[in-house]
Order: structure tokens, then sequence, then C-alpha cells
């Protein structure tokens, strides 16, 4: 079982020994700065490209990055990877390194490369989507799970709600293999109905895939759709998301049970788009590219509310302007201003978890410098997004970290290392640290 963490985590590699001046610079610009040069930027919107430093941030970020991420894949963080940093409506960096395969003749990653997101799907996909549900009146956070999903009628689990599953407390393990025993949304549902709590609902945290496939089933048994049509429909087709779906190969739902073979596509054209990640040798016996990585997904179709999803660079961009935004983007409302803001702020003093989101804390993915009203998540692929509505910008950084193998943990210093790079690269703004 994962609990919640609130010490130190994996070390912050150097950030190509600028860190310690430009922080400091921040922190003395910031306090006679602070705000000038979002004032004066005319208003956007939809993203558009501007230099760093016309948005407040130092001129060197670019080569700071780029010395970052080379150094980190030069270390077998991944074989690829995408970046890309906005502020103020601005992208001020976007580009992808290395490539989509370990092969040295694999094609360059790009920003339209398409990556298995793993479990930010929780929240670019189901968290989005339940949000609104709630604003419609559709979706009460605080009634029973039961009162949605009926199979799920134990004993122990009829105080589990909505919220607990949101908020990782409903009190379910971790996780467990259930493609193995249970293939298939009726097995997964027996199982998970059948298997104990490893607590009382609301009474800890641990992170646990189980909360939010419940949750898409939540939102498929209220809309009547499938949660890959429901948000193709209320999400990505509005914001012009063209690279965002389940199942890229086909984006058709895959018979479940099946454990994804039929997606297995050798010379579909567009794979040469799409960074393969592991080297199944235990569910799948081969590389897994184009179908999702996750196993749990795949016995469910590759569609499911913990993960599956598949995304670019340059689409999450957008879907991070539109959370910056309050909600809207290119004059498209997505979500409520005031319950984005609710969603995205932490929910007790015990945990660092949002309504699906995560938020800083010591030794986090966000790095030492993100605003206390930041938000974000990870996936177990490789992936991660960091947004902070006070400074106005956001850091997105994609990579298959899984291939070949899921061992290398390389990718979690180079995380905090690019989120502290960017953060420090504020001019406007002063730079706290986390304590």
């Amino acid at each position: 079982m994962r609990r919640e963490r609130t010490g130190a985590g994996v070390g912050v590699v150097s950030l190509m020994g600028r860190s310690l001046g430009v922080v400091a610079a921040a922190a003395v610009l910031g306090a006679c700065a602070a705000g000038t040069v979002q004032s004066r930027l005319a208003a956007v919107p939809a993203l558009t490209v501007a230099a760093p430093e016309a948005v407040g941030l130092d001129a060197r970020l670019r080569t700071t990055l780029d010395s970052i991420v080379v150094q980190g894949l030069t270390e077998g963080a991944a074989p690829g990877a995408a970046l890309v940093v906005g502020r103020h409506g601005r992208i001020v960096h976007m580009r992808g390194y290395g490539r989509i395969d370990t092969a040295s003749a694999a094609p360059l990653v790009t920003d339209s490369t398409l990556f298995d997101l793993a479990s930010l799907t929780k929240v670019i996909g189901t968290t989005t989507a339940a949000m609104i549900l709630e604003e419609t009146g559709w979706l009460d956070l605080d009634r029973p799970v039961r009162d949605y999903l009926p199979e799920l009628d134990a004993p122990d689990k009829a105080a589990i709600t909505v919220r607990m599953l949101l908020t990782h407390s409903g009190g379910f393990v971790s996780g467990a293999p259930l493609w193995r025993d249970a293939p298939g949304r009726a097995g997964f549902l027996r199982v998970m109905n059948e298997r104990p709590l490893a607590y009382p609902p609301g009474d800890s945290t641990i992170y646990s895939d189980w909360d939010l496939i419940l949750t898409g089933w939540i939102i498929e048994r209220i809309t009547g759709q499938p949660l890959d049509s429901f948000l193709d429909e209320r999400v990505w087709r509005p914001l012009g998301m063209r690279d965002t779906g389940f199942n890229p190969l086909s984006r058709t739902r895959v018979p479940e049970g099946q454990h994804c073979t039929v997606t297995l596509q050798p010379g579909h054209p567009l794979l040469p788009r799409i960074a393969a990640t592991e080297n199944d040798t235990v569910y799948r016996r081969r590389p897994v590219h184009g179908v999702v990585h996750d196993e749990n997904a795949c016995a469910l179709g590759g569609v499911a509310g913990h993960a599956g999803l598949f995304s670019s660079a340059r689409d999450l961009a957008v879907f991070a302007q539109m959370m910056i935004d309050g909600g809207q983007y290119n004059g498209v409302r997505i979500l409520d201003a005031n319950a984005l803001a609710r969603w995205t702020a932490r929910q007790n003093r015990g945990s660092s978890r949002a309504l699906g989101w995560d938020t800083p804390s010591p030794g986090a993915t966000a790095g030492r410098y993100f605003s206390p009203r930041s938000f974000g998540h990870t996936g177990f692929t490789g992936t991660s997004i960091w947004v902070d509505p006070e400074r106005g910008l956001f850091v997105v950084l994609l990579t298959n970290r899984v291939n070949p193998t899921r061992r290398s943990m390389r990718h979690e210093p180079l995380r905090r290392a690019i989120a502290d790079a960017v953060q420090a690269a504020v001019l406007d703004a002063p730079v706290r640290e986390w304590r």
C-alpha cells in the first residue's frame, strides 16, 4: 500500500549550477515587480508563442531546460520526452527530445508525439467529467457509491462516498492484478465488492486505481455514454484537442477480456507518432506500442477511469491553459471557475489530495517552488502535469520511462529538476521553498 507521503523524497538534480542565483534574483525582483509583466501583456483567447523574457521568465530558461532533459535522457530516464512550459497564455518552451523507442533509427519525439498518459487519465479525463456532472447536478459527491453502482453492496462498502473515491480515502487497497483473475467489468466489480477494505472509509489516504475505475463507471451510469465518448463530446472536441483519446490505433473500445491483443497492430501508420512503452514479458508477451500499458485498463478494453488516455504535449498545453483560465479556452467554457477552484484545493490537512488532483508537498514531483494553490498529477509511464494559477504557469512533461522496463526511476529527479528550473526562472514574483 502506498500511503500519502509527507517527508522528503528523491533528491533534486542540479539545475546546471544556476538555480541559487536565479532564485535569489527572483526573490529580489518579485518584491517590487510582481504582476507588472502580466498587467502589460495583451489578453489572448488561445495559446500563442513568446520568448521567456516576454512573460517575466529568465531568458536562459530554454537553454537550461534543454540541458536538464538531455542530461536526464543520457542517464537513462527514458528513450524520449516532450516538454511544454507556458505562462500568461504564452508557450515559452515546447519541444521533443530523444526517440519514441530505444532503437537508434526510431522516429524522433516531437510536440505532437502521443504518449500513454497512465494516471494522468484520472485528472485530464475522469475528474474533468465528474466536475462537469457535479455542475449539472447529476453527480452528488456525498452520496454513497452504491447509489450509482448497486453492485457494490458489501456491508463494509456502505459508507464509501464519491468524494472519498476522488480523495483516495474510500478504504480500497492500492491496487491488484484484476486482469489476471477477473478480466472485464463484471469480474472487477465482483472482486472489488468481495475484497475486504484496507482501512475504514475516510480514515486514511491510500492512492488507489480502484477509486477512479469506479468513478469512471459512475460517470457512464449517469450519462448513459461510454467514458471516452462523453469526454470526446464535452472536452476534447470543444477544446480542439485532436491528439487526445483512448485506443489511438482504433479509437473504439476493445472487447473486454481480450487482453488488448486485437489492437496491437504492427505497421499501423500512426505508430511512428506514438511513444512505445514496456517490453511486456508477463501479460501480452511482446513490446507494447499504441496500446495502453496498464494491464487492468487493457483488460477493460483500453477505456478506464484510471488509465488508458493518450495525448500529446501540445494538446495538454491547451488543457492546462484552460484550467488556468478558470475552465474556459478560446471562447469555449468547459468547467465552472468556482467549482474548478474548489476541486483543485487540498481537501484536508492530513493529505495533499484535492478532488482527483494532487497538490504540492515536501518531496513531491512538483519540486520545491510551486505555490500552495498549485495542482497536478503524475502517471506511471513517466508523465506529469503541474499548474500554478498564482503565477499563471504550467509545466507538462511526457516521457516513456517504462521503456524497455519499469525499473528505471531516473524520471523522478528529472521531473523535480524541470519544475524547479521553471519556477526559479520567474523574475516577477517571489519564489518560496517548500519546507
